[in-house]
C-alpha cells in the first residue's frame, strides 16, 4: 500500500509540474504578444504627420489612391473580418450615418485582410454605400501598424484614422466601440470642421 501511495503522488507531482509549466508557457506567449502589440501602436501614425500612401482595389474592383481624397475628411476605419458580429455593427453603423458623414465632407472607407470576393459579398448583404480596401497582402495594415495575431493567423486591428484634407493623421482612434464610433467620428469631425480656420491638416 505504501509503495502504491508513492506512486501516486509521483504522479500526481508530474501532473502537477506539466500544469506549471503549460502555465508558464502560457504567459510567456501572451506576453509576447502583447508587447509585439504595443510596439506596433508606437509606430502608429501620429496625429500631424502625413497619412501612408495606399493603392488599391475595393469590393466593386475599383482602384482607390489616398491622393484621389485630397480636400477631404477620409475616415480610414480598419476592421479585423467581413461578416462578424462587431465588423458588422461598425460597418452597418456607418452605412445608417454615411449621409451624415457626407454632409460634413466626410469620406468613409473600410479596411481589412479579406480580399475583393469577399468584400463584395460582405458589401452586398448589408447594403454598404461606402468602400471596403481589399488588403490581402497586408501592405496597409502593416503600414498603418495596425497588423495583429502570431504565426500564420493575422488581422487588422479594429482601429480608425481621420486623415485630414492636406492629407495628414488627423485622429487615431486607437480603442474603437462598434456601436458608437459612427457617431464619435460625427461629432470629432463637426469639431474639425469648426477648428478648420486655425488648423493645419
Amino acid at each position: 500500500m505504501k509503495s502504491k501511495g508513492i506512486v501516486v503522488a509521483k504522479g500526481v507531482s508530474k501532473i502537477n509540474a506539466s500544469y506549471t509549466m503549460v502555465v508558464v508557457i502560457s504567459l510567456l506567449f501572451i506576453g509576447t504578444i502583447m508587447m509585439m502589440q504595443s510596439a506596433q501602436a508606437a509606430n502608429s501614425p501620429t496625429v500631424g504627420s502625413l497619412a501612408p500612401e495606399f493603392d488599391l482595389l475595393d469590393q466593386n474592383g475599383k482602384r482607390q489612391r489616398l491622393s484621389d481624397y485630397r480636400g477631404k475628411w477620409l475616415v480610414l476605419y480598419f476592421y479585423p473580418k467581413d461578416d462578424t458580429p462587431g465588423c458588422t455593427t461598425e460597418a452597418c453603423n456607418f452605412r445608417d450615418d454615411y449621409f451624415r458623414i457626407r454632409a460634413l465632407g466626410g469620406v468613409v472607407m473600410g479596411v481589412s485582410l479579406d480580399d475583393v470576393g469577399s468584400h463584395k459579398a460582405f458589401s452586398e448583404k448589408y447594403h454598404l454605400p461606402f468602400s471596403l480596401l481589399a488588403d490581402d497582402k497586408k501592405q496597409l495594415a502593416q503600414a498603418y501598424h495596425v497588423l495583429r495575431g502570431f504565426g500564420p493567423v493575422t488581422y487588422s486591428s479594429r482601429q480608425t484614422f481621420i486623415i485630414g484634407p492636406q492629407g495628414k493623421i488627423a485622429k487615431h482612434y486607437e480603442t474603437v466601440r462598434p456601436r458608437q464610433h459612427a457617431t464619435e467620428i460625427i461629432n470629432d469631425l463637426k469639431k474639425f470642421i469648426a477648428a478648420k480656420a486655425k488648423s493645419s491638416f
